[in-house]
């Protein structure tokens, strides 16, 4: 069983579970009929629900409304490539909650992000603004402050003691004007202020750089066993050992290119001062 397909169906499961509420297992699954085992197996990730499943366990709890969401988690449950219009169409919560349990899972996480400041970094208001702009251009729906939420509970992952976050952008990312000026700037302090935080190596690429390959697309590396890698219209989720090798790679070759600590503040800080005269 691969791993993208189990963490998805544990993410499933602790969704069935919320929308269980206080109800007990024995009391849902005599209201549907089924064994208890049969609960226990859906909410643990144990057993793959099918479309009927959902469908009865949505109505079950009076949460009718939540059945295109728990079908469209259902629907990718089983491929490596995560198409946004599939993943979004309930909305960016249900991949927020997905992407947690990796990061929960994994001690060592590398980064590459040339296009904007990584999610990991961002503040709420930068984060709101860019699930707007996506929501936007996938035509998703807009549960925008459900997916602040779980962003922002999940960088609570960057005060922990057992994880190190290796992140790596593009100085051309600090300038992406996503957001207004104070927005951006309030974010370049936030920037700031994880540079030498003892969880985090934030690498900043110069604009002059010599680089060996071009910044091409964002992804992530979860200790040495995955890679998500970011397209327009898709997530790929890459477990193979040859292709995380191959992303491996490439992150160390932009890592050589990267400046840290003051020079990378000072990078910062220019960018802040002309993000803030933006007009």
């Amino acid at each position: 069983m691969t791993t993208d397909f189990q963490q998805a169906r544990e993410a499933l499961g602790r969704r069935l579970r919320e929308l269980r509420g206080q109800r007990t297992q024995r009391a849902l699954a005599a209201l549907l009929e089924w064994p208890q085992a049969k609960v226990s197996k859906l909410e643990t990730g144990r057993q793959t629900a099918t479309a009927d499943d959902v469908t009865a366990w949505a109505e079950a709890v009076g949460a009718p409304e939540t059945v295109g969401e728990l079908t469209a988690r259902l629907q990718g449950l089983e491929t490596h490539t995560r198409s946004w219009r599939r993943q979004l169409r309930a909305g960016h919560r249900p991949v927020q909650d997905v992407l947690t349990i990796e990061y929960e899972r994994s001690t060592e996480l590398r980064a590459w992000q040339g296009s904007m400041v990584v999610g990991m970094l961002q503040t709420p208001d930068y984060a709101r603004h860019v699930f707007t702009r996506f929501a936007e251009l996938q035509q998703a729906p807009k549960d925008i402050e459900d997916a602040v939420r779980a962003r922002t509970r999940r960088q609570s992952l960057l005060w922990e003691p057992d994880r190190v976050f290796h992140i790596l952008m593009w100085e051309a990312a600090l300038y992406a004007a996503v957001a207004p000026r104070e927005v951006l700037a309030a974010q370049m302090d936030r920037l700031m202020s994880v540079i030498g935080l003892e969880t985090v190596r934030l690498g900043i690429v110069p604009l002059g750089a010599q680089l060996r390959i071009p910044p091409a697309n964002a992804f992530w590396l979860y200790d040495e066993r995955l890679v998500i890698v970011e397209d327009w219209h898709a997530e790929l989720w890459l477990d193979d050992a040859d292709t995380v090798g191959v992303y491996r790679r490439v992150w160390d070759t932009l890592a050589n290119a990267a400046v840290y600590g003051t020079h990378a503040r000072r990078l910062l800080t220019r960018a802040r001062a002309q993000v803030s005269d933006l007009a």
